[in-house]
């Protein structure tokens, strides 16, 4: 393995760790506000009970995204000396602002867990509302960075020298409000459908009293009314990425969709497997003008072919089934948030216990959530090869040229399968000796 791909990988493993514990923590601090709105409207403790047992949770992974996310920095420099050298000339306003973002969410997390007892309600969510800002913001000035890499603005390159440097150009790239749109709306998504399925897990071992019940299902009810509106808004705002990728990077959708040849009336084409020789994507499902329609809002539209770039700048074409994964993924969570409303509009008169395939797909829904933002990050960063900033500079002339990174990575892997079991330890023993009839009994 070339130093360049190990560097990858070992920072693609850094990141895919890292995501998990970013995610959950932009998704579950905006449902912790949500539970705290909930319970000053309705007057209804459970909600309290909710919001307190989350922001716990938050608190266990906050407690790895920290260092996790310092890893994450100390390799930018370390395995990609020459992206920063331009990164620090153009793009280091986001990282900076960054900071103040994470004081912020981390300075009212410290009130909330705190003084929660203390405050007012209203003061709790106004605590937590600053909580759940903070996480957003600092999820977004990160995406900012990543969006510069994608449609790099606001400095131009002379002799390989970066002259007339703009940031604030930098910062507002053509990407940046419709990544950032996606990346927020995608984490509360998961975070949503990652609370579901811990109460869905609940009503589905059963052994619950009454009370318990109820408890959950204000729970479930809650988080799937966030999943399903934030699936509609996450679908929605991927459809906004095809029109930029069509404007700004059309290879990656080319690449994306196994698109050879330039055409109008092009296909959407589902699952197969790209094939360069035979100018086509073998045995998958074609729906004619759709990618057409999605990228440029007409099926006569053009879209760009892999044909017409030199092949040394065609990313992988596996992000084909990347990107298939993805969709596929969203779609499905889609339906099932969409069937659980459903099944509670014809069954909320009769009082009825939730079928046990309906609570097993709910079950299932937190972990696919994950996968499909996991799929979605290493699309995106795969997708841009064989660049690191598109158009600029290649993934080889930013990589370091240091040795031993196999034992980095080994290290590094290590530390990372570590974390998740102590992680995993820690929230299991947690939970296990707090019961939620605990709480439950302190109110009632």
């Amino acid at each position: 393995m070339d130093n360049v791909l190990l560097a990858r990988t070992i920072f693609g493993s850094s990141i895919a760790f890292h995501i998990i514990f970013a995610t959950l923590g932009v998704g579950i601090t905006l449902m912790i506000l949500l539970a705290e709105i909930m319970r000053l409207i309705r007057k209804d403790e459970d909600y309290g009970t909710l919001a307190k047992r989350w922001t716990k949770g938050v608190a266990i992974l906050l407690g790895v995204a920290i260092p996790s996310g310092t890893i994450v920095a100390v390799m930018l420099s370390l395995l990609w000396p020459g992206y920063m050298e331009i990164v620090g000339q153009v793009i280091a306003l986001p990282f900076q602002i960054e900071i103040f973002a994470f004081f912020l969410e981390a300075l009212f997390l410290s009130i909330y867990v705190y003084a929660a007892d203390r405050l007012s309600p209203t003061m709790r969510i106004v605590s937590v509302f600053f909580v759940a800002l903070g996480a957003t913001a600092s999820a977004v000035l990160i995406t900012d960075a990543h969006a510069w890499m994608n449609t790099p603005r606001g400095f131009d390159m002379v002799d390989g020298q970066i002259t007339n440097v703009d940031p604030i150009a930098a910062v507002f790239n053509p990407s940046f409000f419709i990544t950032s749109h996606h990346v927020v709306s995608s984490a509360y998504m998961t975070g949503a459908f990652i609370l579901a399925a811990v109460a869905a897990y609940k009503l589905f071992r059963g052994g619950l009293s009454e009370r318990e019940i109820s408890y959950h299902k204000k729970g479930l009810s809650l988080s799937l009314a966030v999943a399903l509106i934030m699936s509609v808004y996450t679908s929605n705002s991927g459809h906004s990425t095809a029109i930029m990728l069509h404007e700004h990077i059309p290879v990656k959708l080319a690449a994306a969709e196994g698109l050879f040849v330039t055409q109008s009336n092009a296909p959407l084409a589902i699952m197969g497997t790209p094939d360069p020789e035979a100018g086509r994507v073998v045995g998958g499902i074609e729906i004619p003008g759709m990618l057409s329609w999605l990228a440029t809002g007409s099926t006569d539209g053009v879209v760009r072919g892999l044909y017409d770039y030199p092949q040394e700048e065609w990313p992988p074409l596996f992000v084909h089934t990347l990107f298939n994964v993805m969709v596929g993924i969203g779609t499905l969570l889609l339906g099932l948030a969409g069937l659980y409303w459903i099944f509670w509009f014809f069954s909320r008169k009769k009082q009825k216990p939730y079928p046990k395939w309906l609570l097993a797909g709910i079950v299932a829904s937190g972990p696919l959530a994950m996968i499909g933002i996991e799929t979605g990050w290493i699309f995106s960063c795969t997708g841009r090869q064989p660049w690191t900033i598109y158009g600029y500079q290649l993934t080889n002339e930013a990589a370091t040229n240091s040795g031993n990174l196999g034992m980095l990575f080994v290290l590094f892997i290590s530390l990372y399968v570590v974390l998740l079991v102590i992680t995993a330890l820690v929230m299991h023993f947690y939970f296990y000796r707090n019961p939620v009839s605990k709480d439950l009994h302190t109110i009632s």
